[in-house]
């Protein structure tokens, strides 16, 4: 086979993707190379089909971005980009890289939010990072006025370009640590969410893309893995109004200490929602 063909790179960089440990090794290395090529995966393996070769500076380029995945550095890094529901977030160093599962967990935001009878229901993403579940808040109930929070200076960076690119006229970012946010809309909002860092101190995580790459400050929540729940449950307190919704992400094994939490601060209607796996995800409450 030529060496040059986009075949031939793509068996060898599955191939190499394989040996280092990579969990989804034919779907990382095609969008690799799609990402080197400017084309879709679909793209991909349809020039793959098609005996379609490749110039030295294309190999080379996509055998260096093989190369730094195998190192386990994650794939939304190198190529700058993750996909988020319906939109498209630039991520790097610094921010927390979305997961497919918060996507599940943002619907309830979502739904409680398209439910508000109003004109200009408020929702609020306590710790943003990224902007991705604001963002998906933002975009799929466009008559919503949305506001992310964002302690981190180094993921504020993220946060500012996604918010501006993504949705610049109902979604706002603003810098400050959850606990004192949004102090104007004390009483006001309609549904506050958080996916904060819920991972206890001692419980390392084992995915070196997640222990070397993902902020400290995104994923260790205290030696229990709560103090930062309790300040969302305060925060959104403060914010909503009377019947307002809270969503809350958490660990598998959290369910049971959250739904206790909440309704020790006075949270009604406290439910536990689980994952396409089976696995306690989310938790909801109202004001």
């Amino acid at each position: 086979m030529n060496p040059t063909t986009i075949a031939n790179v793509r068996d060898q960089s599955i191939e190499s993707l394989s040996r280092a440990g990579v969990p989804s090794p034919e779907a990382d290395a095609e969008l690799l190379i799609g990402h080197v090529l400017g084309m879709s995966r679909g793209a991909v393996q349809a020039r793959a089909i098609t005996g379609a070769t490749l110039g030295m500076e294309d190999i080379l380029a996509i055998s260096d971005a093989v190369g730094r995945r195998a190192a386990r550095e994650p794939l939304q890094h190198i190529t700058g980009l993750a996909a988020f529901r319906s939109i498209e977030l630039a991520v790097g160093p610094g921010v927390f890289v979305p997961r497919p599962e918060t996507e599940t967990v943002v619907q309830f935001a979502i739904d409680a939010l398209k439910a508000v009878p109003s004109e200009r229901p408020i929702g609020v993403d306590l710790g943003t990072g990224s902007g991705a579940i604001a963002l998906a808040m933002a975009t799929e109930v466009p008559h919503a006025q949305v506001y992310g929070v964002e302690v981190s200076p180094q993921a504020f960076v993220w946060t500012k370009q996604n918010f501006r690119t993504i949705a610049p006229d109902n979604a706002t970012a603003v810098f400050i640590d959850l606990a004192d946010a949004l102090p104007g809309l004390n009483g006001s909002v309609d549904v506050v969410i958080s996916n904060p860092p819920y991972i206890p101190a001692a419980a390392i995580p084992r995915d070196p893309e997640v222990r070397l790459y993902d902020p400290e400050i995104a994923l260790y929540g205290g030696e229990d893995g709560l103090d930062i729940v309790h300040n969302v449950s305060s925060t959104a307190a403060r914010l909503l109004h009377p019947g307002g919704t809270l969503v809350i992400e958490h660990g598998e094994l959290q369910a049971a200490e959250i739904a206790a939490l909440l309704r020790a601060d006075g949270w009604h209607a406290v439910s536990s929602h689980r994952d396409l796996l089976g696995r306690d995800r989310a938790t909801t409450a109202t004001r």
